[in-house]
């Protein structure tokens, strides 16, 4: 018989483990008894009814602490469950519920599972909840949130298997729109934002995790992260946006038609209140999709960053103190006579002071007397420093500018151009490695820009602009960036559209002897990337 189909019998087992150690820990309780909630189906709906407002408070990103959730046991108590207990009670009962059932007493909980591909028990290490310090009014408090156990825990109760959440959650959206369901849609787009939110605290969390340690977050864990991100990401922001404009019609249509909010009746009163909410959390949706972009490279950068670390730590040669050492010296105490010299270089030695005689000789100006004689002179004028300040930005304004100039260059010339093609250019041409990359961190905030577009139209963005009020502060702006740039150059004027994206075929791409803002040469490390240029509506 073929037993394939019980490979992932393991995965599974987590989940069903994540119930199982639940219902271990509380029942046969006689805790619960003291507070009226004898039955188990009682017990139940109420562990469950806390860890929906833990969910809760985590997704807002508030602070959640045993009063808070006492407080919210006394509310649905009085409400709901009509038991018999006092505030105090309900706070005592937060305490159980949180400390004994949710965290078994601060030990670490594991459930075996059988893998079937290893042809043994594996231990999953199971939690529901983490805790962290939170300062409130001054006093030092414990703050409870939801592990990414305790998410898919609450998740699976009513949704479906996560590469499929985000597409049916849009569909069903989508289809609620269209059949003019409000109500129904503020639902949908409330759990897609939920998605968001729990994308961007897992990568915190997985930040955490490779900060303290990088060893304990794996490979598979980091690729599952990753392509999780970018399947997240792929025309997400584009396809919002277009919700976004289309209930902002609806909305219109009230106000086009000059429709008072008191001749509405209640129900298109309750519509368009949806439509309002709607419109929240598709603007908030966009948001935490830029939030996952940022995390996303965040944590790319921090995974390199740690595990280059620890390689660099594994050429440090370490020995036992004691063994070699301490012993040797009980062995033969003679060896104390030249202990200085194996001891010397842990302590900072404070540096062995020579007379100058030529100092002796030179005539010594009064210190004091020339600080105060400048003194007299100095001015300090704000206009002048913040025409400085000025003067500065837009020099490395035009830096910016001259990177995607040269790119753009380079692309119409070729129809196509990639970061290794250009890579191999900039070897043979210092001036012109010069040019395109004036510093790393401007180079890499320019490709991050194109790469969050993806396809840029020039038109589009050119009505973009018309309505866009200047803030008159001097900052890089991609679009209008290349629309000075495209406004100036007249071999680039007939470009309609840009588009940007990586080659996931390619090796990644190191650009050396590259300067940063300080000037210190340094290594870069990035994918492939295209850039396509097209001109007239018609690729060149």
């Amino acid at each position: 018989m073929d037993f394939s189909f019980l490979d992932v019998q393991h995965i599974r087992m987590k989940k069903i483990g994540a119930y199982a150690l639940l219902f271990r820990n509380s029942i046969a309780k006689g805790t619960w008894k003291k507070y009226g909630f004898e039955e188990g189906y009682e017990q139940d709906n109420l562990i469950f009814s806390v860890l929906l407002y833990i969910m809760e408070q985590s997704l807002k990103e508030e602070i959640c602490t045993i009063d808070y959730i006492g407080n919210f046991i006394d509310e649905v108590n009085s409400l709901h469950f009509k038991k018999e207990i006092t505030y105090e009670d309900c706070k005592e009962l937060s305490e159980f519920i949180v400390n004994t059932i949710l965290c078994d007493e601060g030990k670490a909980m594991y459930f075996k599972a059988f893998n079937f591909k290893l042809g043994e028990y594996e231990s999953l290490n199971i939690s529901f909840i983490k805790n962290k310090m939170e300062y409130i009014e001054g006093v030092r408090r414990v703050s409870y949130s939801l592990t990414d156990d305790g998410y898919s825990l609450l998740l699976s109760t009513l949704e479906i298997e996560e590469n499929l959440q985000m597409t049916i959650h849009e569909i069903v959206f989508k289809m609620h729109l269209d059949k003019a369901s409000y109500d129904k849609a503020v639902d949908d787009i409330k759990s897609i934002f939920n998605k968001f939110r729990i994308r961007v605290q897992s990568m915190e969390e997985a930040i955490r995790k490779i900060k303290e340690n990088p060893l304990s977050y794996s490979t598979k864990d980091y690729r599952n992260m990753m392509e999780g991100n970018l399947e997240l990401l792929k025309d997400s922001k584009k396809k919002y946006i277009a919700h976004r404009e289309f209930i902002q019609e609806k909305i219109n249509d009230f106000i086009e038609k000059d429709i008072h909010l008191k001749e509405l009746d209640e129900e298109e009163k309750e519509s368009l209140n949806n439509l309002k909410i709607i419109e929240n959390y598709l603007s908030r949706t966009i948001d935490e999709d830029q939030r996952i972009l940022k995390k996303h490279f965040d944590l790319k950068e921090i995974y390199g960053r740690e595990l280059e670390n620890i390689s660099k730590m594994a050429l440090i040669e370490r020995f036992n103190f004691k063994s070699e050492v301490y012993n040797k010296i009980l062995d033969n105490p003679g060896k104390l006579d030249n202990i200085e010299v194996f001891l010397r270089p842990l302590f900072k030695m404070t540096p062995k002071k020579i007379y100058n005689i030529n100092k002796s000789l030179e005539y010594q100006k009064s210190i004091k007397e020339k600080s105060l004689e400048n003194d007299e002179f100095l001015t300090f004028d704000e206009g002048d420093l913040l025409e400085e300040e000025n003067k500065k930005k837009l020099e490395r304004l035009e830096k910016y500018k001259g990177v995607i100039e040269i790119i753009l260059e380079l692309g119409r010339e070729r129809g196509s151009i990639s970061l290794g093609e250009i890579n191999s250019l900039i070897k043979e041409s210092e001036v012109l490695m010069n040019s395109l990359i004036p510093s790393i961190q401007i180079f890499r905030e320019v490709i991050i820009e194109m790469l969050k577009n993806r396809i840029i139209d020039i038109e589009e963005i050119r009505e973009e602009r018309k309505d866009t009020v200047e803030s008159g502060e001097i900052e890089f702006q991609l679009n209008k960036s290349i629309l000075e740039i495209l406004d100036t150059n007249r071999s680039l004027k007939r470009i309609s559209k840009i588009k940007v994206g990586k080659i996931i075929d390619n090796c990644d791409v190191k650009l050396e002897g590259l300067k940063d803002d300080n000037g210190v040469s340094r290594n870069f490390l990035c994918s492939d990337i295209s850039f396509t240029i097209i001109e007239g509506g018609l690729k060149l």
